[in-house]
């Protein structure tokens, strides 16, 4: 595994060193990160277009990273991702996502994101990264909770609906070597084992259709966010670090109540201020032989961001596993030797 890396999108913003791409990576280099995931939406870090386009853009990003002591992890499409598959009840909020030329265009919208998507693979790929980080969107979310019940054959065709979209994308990224991991997450049509499941029958088992881990999501959904790793893990390829707490009341539970992150029973937490056993997590996936990168994605109710991402890079540090290369009881070995053995055994 590596890291400790950061998301750098809920830190960018218009005053320094938020402000660029040379500024935000010093600071984070200068807090102990080794890597940044790169939202490819902010134009004040990151250009999409030219990086799908242009190898010398793209070794420029990444010199200028290198020389703040940290390199591209992951790019993300976050936002591009969400878009592939759009319920209409949502237009109106997810417009603001995109560029305003394809505002209230649901179709140019939609083939905007599409192309986001392609572009992205290919930027990966210029980046020498094998993960990319996104959303995919959403058809059914508003029926997740089915009142009124929800007419006979609705999953399926959303399921195949959202299939129909992603897997053009999917070969896209397989003809670019890079895996899309869709961060299953609540507002997603993908937002547990079981819709990734029902998504990877409809791509039909494409070997680009992976997860992005974050047990933050899985504590809000009240999910064994451990045995998942047992179930998915030759999935998993890339991994958000992210904390979170839930804690239900007489008058509030997994919904929400419409409440600000404050007041929610769900609410996500820097790291450490939550209940999520990383200790067991990245024991877990060292076991399965996780190779990505370790990446904070700092959400708090409460805490300042400068604060939780100068906790975060030595938390992540503290918890990496360097696997063992032998066995701790070897100095009391007594070799493997046939006739020894079959002699402890009392079968000569």
């Amino acid at each position: 595994m590596k890291g400790p890396a950061i998301f750098l999108a809920q830190f960018a913003g218009d005053e320094a060193p938020f402000n660029s791409l040379g500024a935000i990576t010093k600071y984070m280099g200068n807090l102990g990160y080794k890597g940044v995931q790169i939202p490819t939406w902010d134009a004040r870090l990151f250009d999409l277009d030219k990086a799908a386009e242009s190898q010398d853009y793209c070794d420029e990003i990444a010199g200028i990273c290198r020389a703040n002591g940290v390199e591209v992890t992951e790019l993300s499409t976050h936002l591009q991702g969400q878009l592939v598959a759009s319920h209409p009840a949502y237009d109106a909020l997810f417009d603001g996502f995109a560029p305003a030329s394809v505002h209230g265009n649901v179709k140019a919208r939609t083939e905007w994101a599409v192309d986001q998507m392609k572009k992205a693979a290919k930027a990966s790929q210029r980046f020498g990264c094998t993960s990319h980080a996104t959303f995919s969107g959403a058809l059914l979310w508003h029926t997740v909770y089915p009142w009124p019940q929800r007419p006979a054959g609705l999953v399926e065709e959303g399921f195949a609906e959202l299939g129909r979209r992603w897997k053009p994308i999917l070969d896209v990224f397989d003809e670019c070597g890079v895996n899309a991991c869709y961060e299953l997450h609540p507002g997603e049509d993908l937002h547990d084992g079981v819709t990734f499941e029902r998504f990877l029958e409809v791509v039909d088992n494409h070997p680009r259709a992976n997860i992005l881990y974050d047990p933050s999501h899985f504590v809000l959904q009240q999910l064994d966010y451990l045995q998942f790793i047992d179930f998915y893990h030759d999935r998993i390829k890339a991994f958000h670090v992210k904390d979170a707490e839930f804690r239900p009341n007489g008058k509030a539970g997994v919904y929400g109540s419409y409440s600000g992150w404050t007041e929610r029973p769900g609410r996500f937490r820097s790291l450490g201020d939550g209940q999520v056993d990383f200790t067991q997590i990245f024991t877990k996936l060292g076991h399965y032989g996780y190779d990505g990168w370790a990446v904070l994605e700092w959400e708090c109710a409460y805490k300042h961001p400068e604060q939780g991402a100068a906790e975060g890079a030595p938390f992540i540090a503290r918890h990496m596993i360097r696997k063992a290369d032998k066995a701790f009881d070897d100095f009391a070995g007594t070799g493997a030797d046939l006739g020894f053995v079959r002699q402890v055994l009392g079968l000569d």
